[in-house]
C-alpha cells in the first residue's frame, strides 16, 4: 500500500511541476511575441520604438495613448505654451488606487531644454513607458508608484526641438528657443543664419585648398581634418559652418535664430549677460522655463529631479559657481555622493561630478534652482559619451574625434559623415562642403539609445526610491493614572534622504512635517530626544499638531503626548511635504 502512495504523490508532485513551468513558459512564450527578453515588458499595450527620435505630434500621440492605456497610472495635462503657443505636456505617473499623487513623495524630470539634446525626451518617454508597463509584473516597479509618483516633462523646448529637427543644423545648433534677437547689434533681426549650401538637410564645415593652412586631412581618415604641426606645411583653410554673408557685414552665420541659453534662466545665482553669456533680461524671461517653475513650485512634494542634457556621461551635481558651496553641507553631500557613485556602477562610462569644480562655472542653471530655490536633491544627466563606442579605459567619457570617426566607419558603415565634396561659393569661390551630420556625435545613434535609456532610467528610480518615505509604527500606550495616559508614538524614514535638506533647513524653504492627533484631549506634546532616558523638549503651542523640522534619512523621531480622558479611538495623521502622507487609526482601552 505504501509503494502506491508514495507513486500517487510523486506523479502528483510531478504534474504540479510540469504545470508551473508549462505557466511559466506561457509567461516568458506566445505565438505572437516570442520569447520575452529580461528586463524588458511583456506584450506592452503601447507599442514605442526606442531607436528613434520623435517630434512634438508623436510625442503627444504616445502620452496619449499612454494614459487611455493606464488610466490608472498615467495623466497627462498642459502646463503652458512656448514662446511659438506649442504646448508643453506633462505625464503624472503613480498608482492613483493608493492615495492622492500630489500627496506622495515625487520625482521630477524634465529633458530637451535645449532643442539639440534629443535623446533626454526619449529617455523621459521610456521612463514613464516601462514604469507603467511594468507595473503589476515587477514588483519594485509596483511597490515603487504604490508609494511614489513621478511628474514627467518629455520636452520643455517644443518649439526647438522641432525646429532642430525639421531643419538643416548643425550637432550643436541651435542651444536656445525660438525668440527672436538682434545678434549682431544691426537692427535686423535673424536675418544671417546658417545656410543649407548643397541641400542634404545638415549643416557641415567649409574648407578651402591653401598650401599655406593651417589645416590638413588626417593621414589615417580622408573625412578628418586636423591642424598642422608647428612649422609643417597645411593643406586647407577652415571656413566654418556652410552659410553666407546675407548682409554684407563681412561675417558669417553671426546672427542666427536664437542665441540665449535657457539653461541660464533660472532663478537660483542667475548673473546677467555681461556675466553669463546666454542669460536674458531676468530670471525665468523664457515663457517655457516660467511654466515649469510654476509647475513645481506647486508642488512641493517634489523630493528628487533629473534634468536630461548631453553630452558627456556625467552625472552632475551643483553647484554651478564656486561662490554657492555654501547651499551644499557635508549631510546633503553625503546623499548625492550616495546615489552619485551608485550611478557610476551602473552606467559604465559615466561619472559623478560637480559642474563648478569639474566642468565650468554655470550661473542660473536648472540644477542650481532645484536645490537652492526648492531644496530637492536635483542631478544634470549629460547623456551619450565616448565609452559607448569602444571599450577603451583611456577614453572614458571623454570627447574623442578618432573613436567617433571609427565607430562611423566600423559600425555605422559611414552613415554620419557627408563626405567632402566640391560647391562653387557666390562669396568664397570654390571650397568644399562636409562633416559629421547633425544628429551624430551629440545624440546617440539608434542601436544605443534603448540601453542607454534604460540604464539613465534606473539611475532615475533608484534615486527615486532614496527618496524619504515615513512610515509610522504602532503606538505605546501607557496608563499613568486613572485618567491620564501616556502616547509614544515613532516615526521611520526608511530611505537615506532627508524629508528636508540642509539647505531647506537653513533657509526655511519646506514647512515642517506636521504629526496631528485627534479624538482624544492633549494636556501636552514633545519630541522626545531620548526616549528611553525620558529626555525630550515640549512644544507648548498647539500640542495636539507637533511639528518635526527634519527627519533625517535612516532615522526616526520619537513623539510623546499626555493626554486625558478614557477609551477613545484616536487618529494620527503625518503630513511630510517630501515624506508622504500617512494616517493611522486606534483605539485607547
Amino acid at each position: 500500500m505504501s509503494r502506491y502512495i508514495l507513486l500517487f504523490f510523486k506523479t502528483v508532485i510531478i504534474g504540479i511541476l510540469i504545470f508551473g513551468y508549462g505557466s511559466i513558459m506561457a509567461q516568458q512564450y506566445d505565438g505572437r511575441s516570442g520569447l520575452r527578453a529580461i528586463g524588458t515588458p511583456h506584450n506592452p499595450k503601447v507599442e514605442m520604438s526606442w531607436n528613434r527620435y520623435h517630434n512634438n505630434e508623436q510625442i503627444l500621440d504616445f502620452c496619449e495613448r499612454l494614459v487611455e492605456a493606464y488610466p490608472e497610472l498615467a495623466r497627462l495635462e498642459v502646463i503652458g505654451q512656448s514662446y511659438l503657443g506649442n504646448d508643453i505636456l506633462a505625464l503624472t505617473i503613480s498608482d492613483f488606487s493608493t492615495g492622492d499623487p500630489d500627496k506622495k513623495p515625487a520625482f521630477f524630470i524634465q529633458a530637451n531644454i535645449h532643442p539639440n539634446e534629443l535623446q533626454g525626451t526619449e529617455i523621459a518617454m521610456y521612463t514613464a513607458w516601462y514604469l507603467t508597463e511594468n507595473f503589476g509584473e515587477v514588483r519594485f516597479i509596483t511597490d515603487l508608484l504604490r508609494d511614489r509618483t513621478f511628474y514627467i516633462l518629455p520636452t520643455i523646448n517644443p518649439d526647438g526641438r522641432d525646429y532642430y529637427i525639421y531643419n538643416p543644423n548643425t550637432a550643436h545648433s541651435p542651444r536656445s528657443g525660438l525668440i527672436p534677437f538682434d545678434d549682431d547689434g544691426d537692427w535686423e533681426i535673424d536675418e544671417d543664419g546658417f545656410d543649407d549650401l548643397n541641400g542634404d538637410g545638415h549643416i557641415t564645415m567649409m574648407r578651402r585648398e591653401n598650401p599655406n593652412g593651417r589645416w590638413k586631412v588626417d593621414p589615417n581618415n580622408p573625412l578628418r581634418m586636423v591642424r598642422a604641426d608647428d612649422g609643417e606645411q597645411g593643406q586647407y583653410d577652415m571656413l566654418g559652418f556652410e552659410g553666407i554673408d546675407r548682409d554684407g557685414d563681412g561675417r558669417i552665420n553671426e546672427d542666427r535664430t536664437g542665441y540665449y541659453d535657457p539653461n541660464r534662466d533660472w532663478g537660483w545665482n542667475w548673473q546677467p549677460d555681461y556675466v553669463q553669456g546666454g542669460a536674458l533680461m531676468y530670471p525665468f524671461a523664457t515663457p517655457e522655463n516660467y511654466a515649469v517653475k510654476e509647475f513645481v513650485l506647486s508642488r512641493p512634494n517634489i523630493a528628487g529631479a533629473q534634468s536630461y542634457h548631453n553630452y558627456g556621461g556625467m552625472f552632475l551635481r551643483g553647484p554651478g559657481a564656486e561662490e554657492d558651496k555654501g547651499s551644499y553641507d557635508r549631510n546633503d553631500i553625503r546623499v548625492y555622493d550616495l546615489i552619485g557613485k551608485k550611478g557610476e556602477k551602473m552606467i559604465p562610462g559615466y561619472r559623478y561630478l560637480i559642474v563648478h569644480e569639474d566642468l565650468y562655472s554655470v550661473f542660473g542653471g536648472d540644477v542650481d534652482f532645484y536645490h537652492g530655490g526648492r531644496g530637492i536633491f536635483a542631478y544634470v544627466n549629460e547623456l551619450m559619451t565616448s565609452y559607448l563606442l569602444f571599450h577603451d579605459e583611456s577614453q572614458i567619457g571623454r570627447w574623442s574625434d578618432e573613436q567617433f570617426y571609427d565607430f562611423d566607419r566600423y559600425l555605422l558603415f559611414g552613415d554620419a559623415y557627408v563626405e567632402w565634396e566640391p560647391f562653387d561659393h557666390p562669396q568664397l569661390g570654390p571650397i568644399e562642403i562636409g562633416g559629421p551630420k547633425k544628429n551624430y556625435v551629440r545624440n546617440h545613434p539608434g542601436f544605443l539609445l534603448e540601453e542607454d535609456a534604460h540604464r539613465n532610467m534606473a539611475f532615475t528610480l533608484y534615486h527615486a526610491h532614496q527618496m524619504p518615505l515615513i512610515e509610522v509604527r504602532e503606538p505605546e500606550i501607557k496608563r499613568l493614572s486613572r485618567n491620564l495616559y501616556q502616547i509614544d508614538l515613532t516615526i521611520d524614514n526608511v530611505r537615506a534622504t532627508p524629508t528636508h535638506s540642509s539647505h531647506d533647513l537653513k533657509n526655511r524653504i519646506s514647512p515642517p512635517n506636521i504629526i496631528n492627533i485627534k479624538g482624544v484631549d492633549i494636556i501636552s506634546g514633545m519630541i522626545m530626544q531620548n526616549p528611553w532616558l525620558e529626555v525630550g523638549k515640549e512644544q507648548h503651542f498647539e500640542p495636539e499638531s507637533i511639528r518635526v523640522r527634519n527627519i533625517p534619512g535612516m532615522s526616526s523621531v520619537h513623539l510623546r503626548w499626555l493626554v486625558r480622558g478614557g477609551p477613545s479611538n484616536i487618529e494620527i495623521e503625518v503630513d511630510s511635504p517630501k515624506g508622504g502622507h500617512q494616517r493611522l487609526l486606534f483605539s485607547m482601552n
